[in-house]
């Protein structure tokens, strides 16, 4: 009886904290299920287990570096040169423009997208712009190496970073036609463009985002490491040296970025998450889950939509809804993997506690119906094709 009690207050706390801080969430919730099922000594293992950890220390550095990253390329004008030297139409403007900034995470990273595309697609209808950020903006969460919350779901599902984005590959593809079909051939007319084509303002700030990526690969496929995450932490940490350099940023511009882009913030993400697993695992929720017999489709698709809709985040899902899977399963394949991601993300794109949709609403000047009607199409598609998919391989 203590552990489900312990449980059903770990997820409530996490529902409602998650809202404001998703590592106090986390937190409160470990501590709260710990409270319930283990003994001060059993929550201080889980805390060394998880502190103690070097591949959770180098995810949470290369977590904590990414946004720093971003952080510079805006303070040096790296992100409004790269958008401004794309050079293209508006539909594929409508696209790019969120999408190349949704590559690194930015508190509030929605509003550096949406005067874009105002400047850029003046003649798009409002409730179109607002959904076409929010959709572009996530769309390469699926598929790009550097996501943070991609980087962390892959670690908690035990497998290699590259082995999931290929299992999330026809969702993303999914993603991209889904929003030319239900929002972009809804625009018309030409981007505008104030400024002189800069080839090489175009090709520094996607050379210093590409790098990170691109050395990872490298090194993970050429050398012995014995942590994966060390390839990652050297291309990040390489993307934002060549970041500093080419802003030439000083040490009093890189505290006021540190300061902005809040990376405690993110690295706080993966040690409450991994503490959170780690009080899961040994509190005896595990085998008392496992004894309901809960459809893997259920857990997975059904349960990982409702809890991404309800926590307006990605990490946080995919914590609860993988260890209860792998109660009852050896591992966590990728297809597995793939489509409770999806469904997850899904629920994610759409709710009004994502601040990125409750911004790009405010800044439009649009409404949640409104945006829904946009997004309700293309969403159901999405959930039903992952459904589909789910009964195949769950």
């Amino acid at each position: 009886m203590m552990v489900w009690i312990g449980v059903s207050l770990a997820l409530v706390a996490l529902i409602v904290f998650s809202r404001y801080s998703l590592p106090l969430g986390m937190g409160i919730s470990a501590l709260i299920l710990g409270a319930f099922t283990l003994s001060p000594a059993g929550i201080g293992t889980a805390l060394l287990h998880t502190f103690g950890d070097p591949s959770v220390l180098l995810l949470a550095l290369v977590v904590g570096l990414i946004p720093m990253i971003g952080g510079v390329l805006e303070e040096s004008g790296g992100i409004d040169q790269l958008v401004g030297n794309l050079r293209i139409g508006v539909r594929p403007f409508l696209a790019l423009a969120p999408a190349l900034l949704g590559m690194l995470p930015m508190p509030g990273g929605a509003l550096l997208s949406a005067p874009l595309l105002e400047r850029g697609a003046p003649n798009v209808p409002p409730d179109v712009k607002a959904a076409a950020n929010v959709w572009f903006r996530h769309a390469f969460l699926l598929a790009y190496p550097l996501g943070t919350s991609l980087i962390a779901s892959a670690k908690i599902s035990g497998l290699d970073l590259y082995t999931a984005i290929l299992y999330l590959l026809p969702a993303f593809f999914l993603v991209i036609g889904l929003g030319y079909l239900f929002l972009l051939r809804k625009a018309h007319g030409k981007a505008c463009y104030n400024e002189r084509f800069s080839g090489r303002e175009l090709a520094v700030p996607l050379g210093i985002i590409l790098a990170a990526p691109a050395i990872d690969l490298v090194l993970k496929k050429t050398l012995p490491l014995p942590y994966p995450e060390i390839g990652t932490a050297v291309g990040v940490a390489v993307s934002l040296g060549l970041g500093v350099w080419f802003a030439k940023s000083g040490w009093k511009d890189l505290a006021a970025i540190y300061r902005r882009m809040r990376p405690h913030y993110y690295a706080g993400i993966i040690f409450s998450m991994f503490f959170f697993l780690n009080v899961f695992a040994a509190s005896g929720a595990p085998e008392k889950i496992a004894g309901l017999s809960l459809p893997p489709v259920a857990l997975c698709v059904a349960i990982g939509f409702l809890l991404g809709l309800i926590t307006g985040r990605i990490q946080a899902p995919i914590s609860v809804v993988i260890p209860i899977y792998l109660t009852t399963h050896a591992a966590v394949s990728g297809p597995v993997f793939g489509v409770t991601y999806f469904a997850i993300y899904l629920g994610y794109l759409i709710t009004p506690i994502h601040p990125c949709v409750s911004v790009s609403l405010a800044y439009f000047k649009t409404t949640m119906p409104q945006f829904l009607r946009q997004m309700a199409i293309p969403v159901g598609i999405a959930f039903l094709a992952d459904l589909a998919v789910a009964w195949f391989v769950l």
